[in-house]
């Protein structure tokens, strides 16, 4: 994987009075005109303090939403500007286009230590499909080019794979982090290893499942996509939600990790109810007791204890998927009960974890220790693509023959 390779870090960047293009990840949530979570934004915040404090000259650039290639008004990213400037406590500048004559007279109105955003990098079209004209325009803007946008490295699009090949590039310290955090977690772990892998479907995380039996030495599998298993070594699963055309795939799945010496790790009891609502009545019963009218919804007391022993005996866990229906109570016990655990292990200094994705995210918010993980990426599809093995070009863009190399 890319993430084992060396790359240079902005550790002894000398870019006082040079213009540094950041590339930052300013696509966050936003409902009704209003911001609804600045993490993304908090965790740009340092290296664009420490560049800034260095003198450069930061100039901003980032994709938000999905204009396809116009000008959206709702797609802009002049309020996230503002945020930004709040959160940096100091004026931020803005220009309302990523390239032009906008772009490059905001860019020529910088001064030592200040900070500029363009505006949505996918009002191009040139932006998705890694258009050279675009590349070489947004690098003409600057000296140095600077990625801190791992949840973007999955793309190979202008400002993320394109530019680093005209400018000298480096990895912002949430890239760092993040590679490190990563190549720790699988690449090089400290054993034995597990991972938590949940979510509704098999057939959406076919290249993490084959991948990752063959790194971890405890793969539990939580959701619906339990279920799926269960169902193919002839459990019945009631009215559970499963895919019946999957189950020659679990079975696959199930040879390949014995034969890598992984164990999979399914619910044992099980949480099930008659209805997918808040407050439906429920009841625990046997994995192997579900009614034929009733729904899993969530893993029992019994698998959640025991996947705690479990992951007591670990030293690293990398989790990506709930263990039930989270969303809605009571159906969330078992994913934050689990997830408590995980973080009481890693304070006490056994277990290193780290997490990813959307909604192992909200999950870990849901369960109160989203930030008592060891780290919790908010990459989402650039996580999913690292758990499946695959190159990321904007990481592969950073190599460098000179620079850290990531631990091992």
């Amino acid at each position: 994987m890319a993430a084992s390779a060396s790359f240079r870090t902005i550790d002894d960047l000398d870019c006082a009075g040079r213009r540094v293009l950041l590339r930052a990840d300013l696509n966050v949530p936003v409902r009704e005109g209003r911001i609804t979570d600045l993490t993304r934004i908090e965790r740009l915040t340092p290296t664009i303090r420490e560049l800034a404090d260095k003198g450069a000259r930061v100039i901003v650039v980032s994709h938000f939403d999905r204009p396809k290639g116009r000008r959206v008004p709702e797609m802009s990213l002049a309020p996230v500007r503002e945020a930004l400037a709040t959160v940096l406590g100091h004026p931020v500048s803005w220009a309302p286009d990523c390239i032009g004559p906008d772009a490059e007279a905001a860019v020529a109105a910088l001064r030592d230590g200040e900070v500029l955003v363009l505006e949505n990098t996918r009002y191009h079209p040139g932006e998705e499909a890694n258009d050279p004209a675009l590349s070489r325009s947004l690098a003409s803007l600057a000296d140095i080019y600077v990625n801190d946008a791992f949840s973007a490295a999955h793309r190979a699009h202008a400002s993320t794979e394109g530019v680093a090949q005209h400018l000298p590039a480096h990895a912002g310290r949430l890239m760092q982090a993040e590679l490190q955090a990563l190549t720790l977690a699988l690449e090089n772990p400290e054993r034995p290893v597990g991972a938590v892998v949940g979510g509704a479907k098999i057939s959406t995380k076919l290249d993490l499942l084959g991948n990752i039996v063959g790194r971890v030495d405890v793969l539990i599998v939580g959701g619906a996509m339990a279920n799926t298993f269960l169902a193919a070594r002839g459990v019945p699963v009631g009215r559970s939600l499963q895919e019946a055309d999957m189950h020659d795939t679990a079975r696959a799945i199930t040879a390949q990790a014995e034969a890598r010496g992984c164990r999979i790790l399914l619910p044992i009891d099980a949480v099930v109810a008659r209805e997918f609502r808040a407050g439906a009545p429920s009841e625990t019963v046997p994995i192997d007791a579900v009614p034929p009218d009733a729904m899993i919804l969530d893993a029992g007391p019994l698998t959640v204890a025991h996947l705690a022993d479990e992951v007591a005996r670990l030293r690293t866990l990398v989790w990506n998927g709930p263990l039930g229906a989270f969303e809605i109570a009571p159906f969330d016990v078992g994913t934050s009960t689990l997830a408590r655990a995980v973080a009481a292990l890693t304070a006490s200094g056994t277990l290193r974890s780290v997490a990813g994705g959307g909604d192992t995210v909200s999950a870990l918010r849901h369960a109160g220790v989203a930030g008592q993980f060891s780290y919790v990426s908010t990459a989402g599809g650039a996580f999913l693509e690292w758990l499946e093995g695959k190159t990321l070009p904007g990481i592969q863009a950073l190599q460098s023959l000179r620079g850290i190399v990531l631990p091992s």
